[in-house]
């Protein structure tokens, strides 16, 4: 069972490698993430390049959510496909990496977190003495965009998700799940994979996306069929990918986060502009630094967040 330790910073214990392919790109690519110093936060650096190459993961410097998310630099310098490999880090609660990488595009592996989960927590952790961060949402925050919507209210010591997705001809259907990120297993949430219509593929890759896509990394729907021989992880397979790309888009705001989020037909762009909101007011937060030493996890409602509830 993944839970997150929410209370001291905490990095990798030593450095962890990946080999593979952008999603979108199609190139070969290789990740190098690197224990880092408390407060210094998640940056990448683009290997591939020898000036202007560092790249903060922040809600402004989103150049691009169409199908992923995209950060750039002042330079235009960027990395996309960043969601999850972002929400391993939420999950996982790890506030502090380097991601040395020699491509524009984070590897899509098997199109999940499961990867990225299992050698952090294969290599396990290195805690500090400095606190975390956390902000807790004071106002709600809604945003419509047609029939999608996203919102976030106030919490007294969680982050819910309740996500919501409608594929209304084909096999996917409606789904919904709800999780708490910080106490819930979250397996399920991270071994779920990203997902595309039959009919969708030949359009993305016309487009020029999608060219590293397969059935290795993806799972294909063709009207009632899922093409992949091995087919779903979970029952609620596709559901659960799009809460993983929005913990890993929620990573954006630099926080862990203290309140409710409702989604329903959101992506990448929904949740970024949700971010946006909530910042463009000091009045729809809170920050709050934990003063106390790690603590179990099973302890955190009862004894630490409770005062700031």
């Amino acid at each position: 069972m993944f839970f997150m330790s929410i209370l001291n910073q905490k990095t990798l214990n030593s450095s962890v490698k990946f080999d593979g392919v952008g999603l979108h790109t199609g190139k070969k690519v290789s990740i190098n993430i690197l224990p880092s110093e408390p407060n210094t936060g998640i940056l990448f650096k683009r290997t591939d390049l020898k000036n202007n190459n560092i790249i903060v993961p922040n809600l402004y410097n989103v150049s691009n959510a169409t199908l992923c998310t995209t950060i750039s630099n002042e330079y235009g310098i960027s990395v996309s496909t960043i969601e999850h490999l972002m929400g391993a880090f939420y999950g996982l609660g790890i506030d502090n990496a380097l991601i040395e990488i020699n491509s524009q595009e984070v590897p899509i592996l098997d199109g999940s977190a499961k990867n990225f989960v299992e050698k952090f927590l294969e290599v396990g952790f290195k805690m500090s003495e400095v606190p975390i961060k956390l902000i807790k949402i004071l106002n709600k925050i809604s945003i419509e965009d047609g029939s999608k919507y996203i919102e976030i209210d106030k919490s007294n010591v969680s982050l819910d998700i309740d996500f919501e997705i409608k594929y209304m001809k084909s096999l996917i259907g409606n789904q919904k799940n709800k999780i708490n990120v910080y106490e819930n297993d979250l397996s399920e949430i991270y071994n779920s994979r990203t997902f595309c219509l039959y009919e969708d593929v030949e359009k993305l890759r016309n487009i020029g996306l999608a060219k590293g896509g397969s059935l290795d990394n993806a799972i294909v729907v063709k009207g009632d069929e899922v093409l992949n021989h091995e087919g779903l992880r979970n029952r609620l397979e596709f559901v659960n990918h799009k809460i993983l790309d929005c913990m890993g888009d929620l990573y954006l705001s630099g926080y862990k986060i203290i309140g409710s989020l409702k989604c329903s037909q959101g992506g990448h762009s929904l949740t970024n502009k949700l971010l946006r909101e909530v910042f463009s007011d000091k009045n729809n937060y809170s920050i709050f630094e934990i003063k106390e030493k790690s603590l179990p996890h099973a302890y955190i409602n009862k004894s630490v967040l409770k005062s700031i509830a």
